[in-house]
């Protein structure tokens, strides 16, 4: 069976005084139905604008240059304006990173969430209403019938957050991006969105692309990761392949700078250096001028992703 979503040669751009930056550079993976992908790397790594450009909702003047989106075997970067729309919320819906400022401040919480039943669903505006409290209800938010008609400055984030996923499944997505969704939440709420995050996905069967610095997140959630750096996926593997044999060098550094339970280190590893601009990338592989297992070679041509394991893919010609 073919993969519910298959992203090749992604490439995306901002233009700026110095030049056109590459946000997303040559982006491939793929994801199975009902399977969560983990996408992880530093602020800055093109994680967020991956999401954006998925759904085609880059924001000006940013714009998709090259690649394909194959949804359900459908090139969405090839459809219409009118047909992407169909797509958006219905087959697939996003979770964005900061729910203060992506719910609307001036509707009450159950209108957003029934607006989003009432533009893919043929119901009426009640039943759409029904749906919404009942969606509410579903994602934990007590009371729901009353705090349908609240606003989001009267909750608190995550149930805000709450809200937020209620939007997402309200037409049952078969593929749901989720960016930073624990974002500016307390441990305690974080565990409790990522926990309701699990329990949907199984009792819907969507499939999950998670987007997130955490690599806690990442190894409790995730079937497969990808690691990104300066736009690119530089290693991919199962979630336990990944952990227990990392082989890109970059990878290897973000798990030295992990804390280690009963493990007492006075401090812990840091990466030398920072990212790149990515108007300004080095020749060759971007994360050469850090690595400490660097070589004249590193410089000559960027490396593929090509497969080294079984199921483990790296880009790096040292690893």
């Amino acid at each position: 069976m073919p993969p519910l979503l298959d992203v090749r040669d992604l490439c995306m751009v901002f233009p700026t005084d110095d030049g056109e930056a590459r946000a997303v550079d040559g982006l491939s993976f793929t994801l199975d139905r009902g399977r969560v992908l983990g996408l992880l790397g530093e602020s800055g790594c093109g994680k967020s604008m991956t999401a954006l450009s998925l759904m085609r909702l880059v924001p000006h003047p940013g714009r998709i240059v090259g690649g394909r989106v194959l949804f359900e075997g459908r090139d969405l970067l090839a459809v219409s304006e009118r047909e992407m729309r169909e797509v958006r919320g219905a087959r697939m819906a996003m979770i964005f990173q900061e729910p203060m400022t992506a719910l609307n401040p001036v509707l009450r919480v159950g209108g957003q969430v029934a607006e989003a039943v009432f533009l893919h669903r043929s119901v009426s505006r009640r039943q759409a209403w029904e749906r919404a409290t009942g969606l509410l209800a579903e994602v934990g938010i007590p009371d729901a019938e009353q705090r349908a008609h609240d606003y989001p400055h009267q909750l608190s984030g995550g149930m805000r957050q709450r809200v937020m996923i209620a939007m997402a499944i309200a037409c049952d997505p078969l593929l749901l991006l989720a960016d930073e969704p624990t974002t500016a939440l307390d441990v305690t709420i974080q565990a409790e969105i990522l926990s309701l995050l699990r329990s949907l996905r199984e009792r819907h069967g969507m499939a999950v692309l998670l987007i997130t610095h955490d690599l806690g997140v990442v190894a409790e959630q995730a079937d497969e990761v990808a690691i990104m750096y300066a736009g690119r996926i530089v290693e991919r593997a199962a979630v336990d392949d990944l952990f227990a044999r990392p082989l890109h060098p970059y990878t290897q550094a973000l798990l030295r700078s992990m804390p280690v339970l009963g493990v007492h280190r006075d401090r812990l590893d840091t990466i030398k250096g920072q990212v790149p601009s990515l108007t300004r990338l080095p020749s060759g592989c971007a994360f050469r001028d850090r690595c400490p297992l660097a070589i004249e070679a590193c410089a000559a041509a960027v490396p593929p992703l090509e497969e080294r394991l079984a199921a483990h893919h790296v880009a790096c010609i040292r690893a």
